[in-house]
């Protein structure tokens, strides 16, 4: 039975997390509709969503943000919302909107971001996990902020962008962070942040910022870590790409053939197998809309390195755990392990 005093220790935890935003647990959470049991084959599946959103305001404010009040929900509508839809566990992740800071103030918006993160997680460890943040643009604070949030904070991981200031994630210097990540054996996930180059030519009617952008950067990144041979270095490293690794997976014979009609552009740096190999060493997300586009995904990368995600609370799908019973050509094994098992294994999370 919950305490009054750890009920109000639980509510303090909470309320420095925006889903977007949330002050702690009303009376209503009581009365919530009976969460959603997700079943394959007579078994209870434990779900866990790879691709959920969230923001501290504390930290935001260092940098002169702020989280428009229309998008900030409870944190029981939150959990509410995971219930409806069938998704047991959410791994959290905030998008990068610091890699311009300066040192000081990075580390301590890193920080804040960090700790507040393992409080919302240890506030409802059966419903949430989070990666670390950490600030790319200073390559030896991220590894430090990596192994802290990991080792003293119970983070499972770390969220990066797709490139930082300009630089691609292949970059030497990003090496030290790569090799103590392989070293902790913990997940990266690689969510974009458009394509700034591109403005101008993204301009006008529908969103093409992001429609285009952000599936192209996550496309130009996976691209540059297999040809800038960082998957060789690293070969341990576990990756997971956002909205289903962009278009790479979809037209990734087109990288083995480059090599092949054009040897001389591949020469610079050898690689140890064909680029499209690489692609079954990395995971992707579910988030490509449709059961042909995951029926695709899975017959390119095989159906093991795909793990459900929600891009919550963007409403860009509501019925993630439908969009993978949907999908064709899926054993009962498989949309077990895509709903949830495989993401579990990745992140420490107790069946």
């Amino acid at each position: 039975m919950t305490t009054r005093r750890e009920f109000v220790s639980k509510a303090a935890a909470l309320t420095g997390i925006a889903f977007m935003g949330c002050d702690g647990l009303p009376a209503a959470r009581a009365q919530a509709p009976r969460r959603r049991e997700v079943v394959v084959s007579g078994h209870r599946v434990k779900t866990v969503d790879v691709h959920a959103h969230c923001g501290v305001p504390e930290a935001m404010a260092l940098m002169g943000l702020t989280l428009a009040p229309a998008s900030l929900v409870m944190a029981s509508e939150r959990i509410r919302r995971m219930d409806e839809q069938g998704i047991d566990v959410e791994a959290l992740s905030i998008n990068p909107y610091w890699y311009a800071a300066e040192r000081d103030l990075v580390a301590k918006l890193i920080g804040i971001q960090n700790e507040k993160l393992a409080e919302i997680c240890a506030a409802e460890p059966e419903r949430f996990v989070a990666f670390a943040s950490v600030a790319l643009q200073f390559p030896d604070l991220a590894v430090k902020q990596l192994e802290d949030g990991v080792r003293k904070l119970g983070l499972r991981g770390a969220g990066v962008g797709g490139s930082v200031n300009g630089a691609e994630l292949s970059d030497p210097k990003f090496h030290p962070f790569w090799a103590r990540a392989e070293e902790l054996g913990v997940l990266i996930f690689i969510h974009p942040q458009g394509t700034a180059e591109l403005k101008s030519r993204l301009r006008g009617n529908g969103g093409l910022e992001n429609t285009i952008g952000n599936p192209l950067e996550t496309t130009l990144a996976l691209s540059h870590l297999i040809f800038e041979g960082t998957l060789d270095r690293f070969p341990g490293l576990k990756i997971c790409a956002a909205h289903g690794g962009g278009y790479l997976p979809s037209y990734a014979p087109r990288s083995d053939h480059i090599c092949l009609a054009f040897p001389e552009r591949c020469a610079a740096v050898p690689l140890k197998k064909r680029p499209a190999e690489y692609l079954k060493q990395l995971y992707f997300d579910s988030i490509v809309f449709t059961p042909e586009a995951l029926r695709h995904l899975a017959a390119q990368v095989g159906s093991s390195q795909i793990v459900l995600g929600t891009d919550y609370p963007y409403p860009w799908t509501q019925t993630a755990v439908e969009h993978i019973f949907a999908t064709p050509g899926l054993s009962d094994a498989e949309r077990a392990a895509m709903l949830g098992g495989t993401a579990a294994k990745l992140l420490g999370i107790k069946a």
